[in-house]
């Protein structure tokens, strides 16, 4: 109990102050729709209940949420859980080539001092280009020469990733012990088994932190991709559609979908972890 309180208090704060902005900007647009004798606890009411208001209440998100998670066959177009899993099918793809890419070019930097000095740089310039900005012309370029659908989307989702995937384990594999280096030289051990036995293990201690930031960059990207094509499907088109129409629950549900998909994703990683330390024999 002594864990739940603080989150359920802080839950409490937020949810209050959510309903007081919402109050705030919905005010002007129930007073425009109210009677001429309506009283302020009736336009206050009505603020709360817009069928499309500038923000929407939690209890109508949840509501938008509930709908589109059980009001329909998940192989729907109108299923959240449709969206959802298109959008975390392309942003997996994307975390999966930036997982293998990062980690080969991570291994190539520390052994090879020319990749060092000439790509280390560039991947650094590569992230201050703004996916925004790259993501329309990815997609329209790969169009022109017939790579359409998921592609683009897991590239760019790909795209987000790769970078604190590559910097930690460039940091974890040069991050073991010299006199542990010495030591396995003094017995002769190849350059293969001085990174088997030891780089390659002590890495792990960066790589899961690098992963955990990766993979909602991942779902990040994959979102972003789906804005420009004008998608038919993923968590993307939901917001595309609903803003579209105006209808802002649909935006806030779609969120909290992102919000909950990125959640999932860290505990993965985390599982992944925690297998990892009890195969090597260790703790938690």
């Amino acid at each position: 109990m002594g864990k739940v309180a603080p989150v359920l208090v802080v839950l409490v704060i937020l949810t209050t102050l959510w309903y007081g902005a919402a109050l705030a900007m919905n005010w002007d647009q129930a007073q425009t729709l109210a009677d001429d004798d309506a009283g302020w606890t009736d336009v206050a009411t009505a603020a709360l209940t817009l069928e499309r208001p500038l923000l929407p209440t939690p209890d109508q998100v949840v509501g938008e949420m509930i709908r589109g998670v059980f009001g329909y066959n998940v192989v729907s177009s109108r299923s959240l859980l449709f969206h959802a899993g298109v959008t975390a099918w392309a942003a997996s793809l994307g975390f999966m080539v930036a997982l293998i890419a990062g980690m080969t070019l991570a291994i190539g930097i520390v052994h090879i001092r020319t990749l060092d000095r000439a790509l280390m740089p560039w991947l650094i310039v590569s992230q201050a280009v703004p996916v925004l900005a790259i993501a329309p012309m990815v997609v329209v370029v790969l169009g022109n020469i017939g790579l359409t659908g998921v592609t683009p989307k897991a590239l760019i989702a790909g795209w987000l990733s790769f970078f604190p995937i590559t910097t930690g384990m460039v940091k974890g594999l040069r991050s073991s012990d010299p006199m542990r280096r010495d030591l396995l030289r003094t017995y002769s051990a190849t350059g293969t088994q001085v990174f088997m036995k030891l780089r390659w293990p002590d890495s792990m201690a960066f790589l899961f932190p690098a992963m955990k930031v990766a993979a909602p960059l991942a779902l990040v990207g994959a979102i972003v991709a789906e804005l420009p094509t004008g998608a038919q499907a993923g968590l993307g088109a939901r917001l595309l559609t609903g803003s579209y129409y105006g209808h802002t629950p649909q935006i806030w549900a779609a969120l909290f979908m992102a919000a909950i998909l990125a959640m999932l994703a860290v505990a993965a990683v985390d599982g992944a972890q925690a297998l990892l330390v009890r195969a090597r024999g260790g703790r938690l």
